[in-house]
C-alpha cells in the first residue's frame, strides 16, 4: 500500500510541477562567475536595510517575471559577444543568400581581420532534412476505456537506459483523459521524448511519441524503443494504445557542401569550426545556397540592430510587468534615467529613444557612422549604453525583490556591518522559474 500511493505521489509530481531546462548556453556558468554572484548577494545583504516585504502571489509573479526578463536580456548581450561580455562590436556576423533553407551564425575567432573582397564562404544545396522518430499509436473512441482498472506499467527505453512509467486506471477514466495524463508524465520526465494527443476529428485520439533528437543511430537501431515485455506491473498498455509501432523512422539530414555529399544526424552542425548553420529547408534541385561572412562594418550592424531588439522587448516585457503590478515606478525611473543619461549621444550616430522608451535605429546614419574613421570609437557611445544596460540587468537579475513595494523597518549603520553567510538574502530560494 505504501509503495502504491508513493508512485502515485511520485506520478502527480511529475506531471504537474516537474521544472522545465533552461534553454541557453549562457544559463551555464564557470565556478568563478558564480562565486562572484554569490559575493555580489552578500555584499548587498550587508548593508542592505531591513524591509517588510509583500509576499503576495501578485507581488512574486512579478519579481519572478523581472528576474527572468533581465536574464534574457542579459543572455541576448553575451550572444553578441565573443567573450560574453558587453562589447557587440566584435562578433561578426554570418549571412545565407536563402535563408529559408539555410541559416547561419559565425562562431570562429571574432579577432580575426577579415578580408571584405576574399570573405570565406561555402555552397550548400540541401537534398534532405534531418527527421525524428515517430511512433503514432491507435486512433481508439475518446471516450470509452476497454482496459480492466489496474496499476499499469511500460518501459521506453532511449540512449541505453530504459525509463519505467506507472499510471492507474480507474473507473470512469476514459482513452483521452489517460492518453493526456501518460503525455504529461512523459514530456515532464525529460528523457528525449515528446508526447502528444492528436484527435482524428471522429471522436477517436492517439498518442503520439515523437523523439526529440533526429538522425539513425549508427547501428541502424530506432531512437527510442517502448515495450512493456518485462515491466513490473500489468502489461497490456502497449499494445492498448498501439505506442510500440515506428509510423515515421528517423532519417539524417543529406547536403552537398562545395559539390561533395554529406551527411548529418541533425538538422544544425558546424563547418570549419567557423559556421554553425541550420537547415530549414530542402534546396530545389541544382540550387544551392551560399554562407559566408559580412564585412565587418555590416556585422557590427547587424549586432546592434540584435541589441535594439533584444533592449525594446525587455522594456515592452517589463513595461506590462509594472503596470500589471502598478505598485512600483522604480524600474521606470531607472530606466529614464538612463535613457537621459545617453540620448544625445545615441541620437547622434543613428539610435533614438520613442517616447514609450524603445529604441529604433536609423540604418543610413548608422552606417555613415560606422564608416567614420574606426567604428570601435565613432560607436562608442552604443558600447557604454551597452555596458551600463547590462549592469542594470545583473542588478534587477541579483534582486528583483528591490522593485516591488516595500516598507523600511531599519536602517544598518554603514561600514560596520558583517556579512551572514548562511542568510545570503531574505528572497534566497524563491527566485528560481523552473531551473537552478
Amino acid at each position: 500500500m505504501a509503495g502504491f500511493a508513493l508512485t502515485n505521489i511520485y506520478n502527480n509530481y511529475l506531471t504537474t510541477y516537474a521544472p522545465s531546462l533552461p534553454g541557453s548556453r549562457y544559463d551555464t556558468h564557470k565556478r568563478s562567475e558564480l562565486k562572484g554572484i554569490y559575493e555580489s548577494i552578500l555584499k548587498q545583504s550587508k548593508e542592505s536595510p531591513l524591509f517588510l516585504l509583500d509576499t503576495g502571489e501578485e507581488t512574486t509573479r512579478f519579481a519572478i517575471n523581472m528576474k527572468e526578463n533581465a536574464r534574457e536580456l542579459k543572455n541576448t548581450i553575451s550572444s553578441l559577444s565573443s567573450d560574453g561580455t558587453s562589447s557587440v562590436l566584435d562578433q561578426k556576423k554570418a549571412f545565407s543568400s536563402d535563408e529559408d533553407i539555410i541559416t547561419a551564425k559565425y562562431i570562429g575567432d571574432s579577432n580575426r581581420k577579415i578580408n571584405p573582397d576574399n570573405v570565406p564562404s561555402f555552397n550548400i544545396e540541401v537534398k534532405q532534412m534531418a527527421g525524428t522518430q515517430v511512433n503514432l499509436g491507435r486512433f481508439i473512441p475518446s471516450g470509452q476505456m476497454d482496459l480492466p482498472a489496474d496499476t499499469y506499467s511500460f518501459d521506453i527505453q532511449i540512449n541505453d537506459t530504459d525509463y519505467e512509467f506507472q499510471f492507474n486506471i480507474e473507473a470512469g477514466d476514459t482513452n483521452q483523459s489517460m492518453q493526456e495524463k501518460l503525455s504529461r508524465l512523459i514530456n515532464r520526465s525529460n528523457i528525449g521524448v515528446t508526447a502528444s494527443v492528436e484527435e482524428d476529428g471522429s471522436g477517436n485520439s492517439a498518442l503520439r511519441l515523437e523523439s526529440n533528437s533526429t538522425g539513425r543511430l549508427s547501428d541502424g537501431g530506432d531512437i527510442f524503443r517502448v515495450s512493456d515485455d518485462s515491466t513490473t506491473k500489468t502489461a497490456g498498455a502497449v499494445e492498448y494504445f498501439g505506442i510500440a509501432d515506428v509510423t515515421r523512422p528517423a532519417q539524417n539530414a543529406v547536403f552537398s557542401l562545395n559539390g561533395t555529399e554529406h551527411s548529418a544526424y541533425s538538422n544544425s552542425f558546424t563547418i570549419d569550426k567557423s559556421y554553425e548553420v541550420t537547415l530549414q529547408g530542402v534546396s530545389e534541385e541544382g540550387k544551392e545556397t551560399t554562407v559566408g561572412l559580412k564585412p565587418d562594418v555590416e556585422s557590427l550592424i547587424g549586432n546592434i540592430s540584435d541589441l535594439v531588439k533584444g533592449y525594446n522587448e525587455f522594456v515592452n516585457r517589463a513595461a506590462g510587468y509594472t503596470q500589471s503590478y502598478g505598485r512600483s515606478n522604480k524600474f521606470n525611473t531607472e530606466m529614464l534615467s538612463m535613457r537621459n543619461d545617453y540620448r544625445n549621444e545615441l541620437d547622434s550616430i543613428g539610435l533614438s529613444f520613442k517616447e514609450d522608451g524603445t529604441l529604433e535605429i536609423d540604418r543610413n546614419l548608422l552606417r555613415s557612422s560606422a564608416n567614420e574613421g574606426d567604428p570601435h570609437e565613432t560607436l562608442k557611445p552604443i558600447t557604454n549604453f551597452t555596458s551600463a544596460l547590462l549592469r542594470k540587468a545583473r542588478q534587477i537579475s541579483l534582486n528583483p525583490m528591490n522593485y516591488t513595494n516595500r516598507v523600511v523597518v531599519e536602517y544598518k549603520n554603514p561600514g560596520k556591518n558583517f556579512p551572514n553567510p548562511y542568510i545570503t538574502s531574505m528572497y534566497s530560494g524563491m527566485m528560481f522559474n523552473g531551473y537552478c
